[in-house]
């Protein structure tokens, strides 16, 4: 039986002049007036958004939890597959025979920045450190919390969290829209890459909101991102300076002020939309290669005065324990335990307690940073006199609810994440990765810099851990400081004088133009998922794509008194959207293979338009 020919047809109508020439008018529209909307809103009402988006947070982690973790599993095990088949893994993107763009150094360079240069900046040290506190393992077991024995879970997840799950995503994105533009000559905007489901659906108002997602997924992915990294300048900056009006207090540690946030935004956004202004070719792919150089100078910086042999025993016996528990990590999802099921499952003592008290120990039976010693202290005076079998039972009835809430603000949130900047650096990738093969961009982009980024977790986490093992002082101002401040104050355990501030101005210098680099390729995302795909696009949007982006970060950071949270809440449910579109990628992305190998197979086209296929 014959296959017919890809729907191929795909015609995003562009206006031909006036301020919006070249660009999707419902798209643009639609993103502006949504972003507005949600700027005035926390800037009016700033309370009221930091409340609202922590509710709907909060009930969406509640009940898709399971969803996040089993499509982000799926997505990993799809690309290997892909990758690992020949008939697909040999398929070039493009025209056969076509050279890449872009050489090896700079296509690396420029995904390693788009996609974790921030996040590695900003967890380096504190995502090994947050995990060697609490993790699935040190919750359900009885390994106490910043001990030796807690090592191994700790690197587990961290591996985990930026390994090859997070690459996936990224490159599942990546691949369906690099392989329907370059292969079938279709634009490089997100709706094509549902062609195969949706067909001439994708020329009307569905694929208008398909795009639309898109954009705003971008936009909230983005912003988290630049959210932690402005907070993390600010602690260069102060580590430098020592000026007060970059600091403030806050439950008895140092975090940066409003005022140095809005200042290291502003600049932040203004070299971003002047490199954007420049384009892909000259700005983003400099400041690109500028990071993975001075990325190197840092990694060798702690090779040579941190635990480089703690760290290379502790990155071999880690990703051994991850490749082994990757199904597991893949496709375990927890579920919540409310007060109801936690108090039919206490002890007959707990139960007979009074409400107040019963839900003094549910909270803490179900706290993510509760071992069971903390637990115990803190358990209100009726309970204390309780048998310490009766304590220890109570603590166990609320082990699924403390993994649950520990998978949903780690796991859960990175996932959230990583899909909310998909858009984005799936794109990115797509954009950078004409010419190579689907084997070559799958471990390109999946294994090689997942390999990398537990390279520099265990060089920069570990010796900073190994610091911690070794010094009670060294712990306590390493696990004792803020995310964004854990980075420097590891450097300070490890070095002093004219060397110290050396390394930190340059991690300075890392850290904006690792900012500018997410930021301006964000802004060369967007302008052209709203121009229907094109590649180059008008300055003027440009540059008012970074004031909104500007405008929405600014807002939302100093949403409620919560800072960061309300950027974190409004990214998670940005991204569950552009999690069911990814889905219906990946299953477009299966019809499209095995048609296309059939096509070739049989001698017919792949690339002439009629009914989707």
């Amino acid at each position: 039986m014959s296959v017919k020919p890809p729907f191929t047809e795909l015609d995003i109508n562009t206006q031909d002049d006036g301020f919006y020439e070249g660009y999707s008018l419902p798209i643009a529209l639609i993103s502006k007036i949504s972003m507005v909307l949600l700027v005035l809103w926390a800037l009016i009402f700033p309370l009221n958004a930091g409340a609202m988006l922590s509710s709907v947070n909060t009930s969406l982690l509640l009940s898709f939890n399971t969803f996040y973790i089993l499509a982000v599993g799926m997505f990993a095990f799809f690309l290997f597959a892909v990758a690992i088949i020949p008939s697909t893994g040999k398929r070039v993107l493009g025209v056969v025979g076509e050279k890449p763009e872009f050489s090896n150094f700079s296509w690396f360079s420029m995904m390693f920045g788009a996609g974790l240069g921030v996040g590695l900046m900003t967890f380096a040290t504190a995502e090994p450190l947050g995990l060697w506190g609490s993790n699935p393992v040190i919750l359900s077991s009885d390994i106490a919390p910043n001990s030796e024995e807690a090592l191994q879970s700790a690197y587990r997840y961290t591996f985990a969290h930026y390994g090859f799950h997070a690459w996936a995503i990224y490159v599942v994105t990546g691949l369906s829209l690099a392989y329907y533009a370059y292969t079938r000559d279709m634009p490089l905007t997100i709706r094509s890459a549902l062609t195969p489901l949706i067909g001439k659906l994708a020329n009307g108002p569905v694929g208008h909101i398909i795009d639309v997602l898109g954009v705003v997924a971008t936009i909230l992915g983005v912003s988290v991102t630049i959210g932690f990294g402005v907070s993390q300048l600010v602690d260069g900056v102060f580590a430098i300076t020592n000026a007060s009006w970059l600091m403030t207090e806050k439950d008895g540690a140092q975090v940066a002020s409003d005022a140095g946030l809005i200042t290291a935004l502003g600049m932040i956004m203004s070299l971003s939309i002047l490199s954007a202004v420049s384009g892909v070719g000259r700005g983003v792919k400099w400041l690109s290669n500028i990071n993975l150089v001075l990325s190197l100078i840092l990694l060798m910086t702690f090779v040579i005065f941190g635990s480089f042999m703690f760290a290379m025993t502790t990155y071999a016996t880690a990703l051994v324990d991850y490749i082994i528990n990757f199904f597991s990590i893949s496709f375990g999802a927890f579920s919540p335990v409310n007060a109801g099921a936690f108090s039919a499952s206490a002890p007959a003592a707990v139960q007979a307690l009074g409400a107040e008290d019963m839900a003094a120990i549910y909270s803490g039976a179900t706290n993510p940073w509760g071992s069971l010693a903390g637990f115990t202290d803190g358990l209100p005076e009726a309970a204390k006199s309780l048998p310490e079998a009766e304590i220890a039972a109570a603590y166990a009835a609320g082990t699924e609810g403390r993994l649950f809430a520990w998978q949903a603000a780690w796991t859960t949130f990175y996932w959230a994440w990583w899909i909310a900047f998909s858009p984005f650096v799936g794109l990115f990738l797509a954009r950078i990765s004409k010419g190579r093969s689907v084997r070559e961009f799958v471990l390109g982009a999946v294994i090689a810099p997942a390999l990398v980024c537990f390279a520099w977790m265990t060089i920069l986490g570990g010796t900073a851990i190994d610091l911690s093992l070794n010094s009670e002082e060294a712990k306590a101002a390493i696990v004792g400081a803020s995310n964004s401040a854990k980075l420097f104050v590891t450097l300070e355990q490890m070095l002093s004088g004219g060397v110290l501030q050396a390394l930190i101005i340059m991690c300075v210098v890392l850290i904006m133009t690792f900012l500018v680099t997410s930021a301006d390729s964000g802004i060369l995302v967007m302008n052209t998922i709203m121009s229907g795909g094109a590649e180059e696009t008008g300055v003027k949007h440009r540059i008012i794509w970074g004031v909104i982006l500007t405008l929405v970060i600014g807002t939302l950071l100093l949403a409620s008194d919560k800072g960061i949270s309300a950027l974190q809440n409004a990214m998670i449910i940005g991204a569950l959207p552009f999690t069911i579109i990814m889905v219906g990628m990946v299953i477009s992305l299966i019809k499209a293979l095995y048609n296309d190998g059939r096509r070739d197979a049989s001698g017919a086209p792949s690339s002439v338009a009629q009914p989707a296929e």
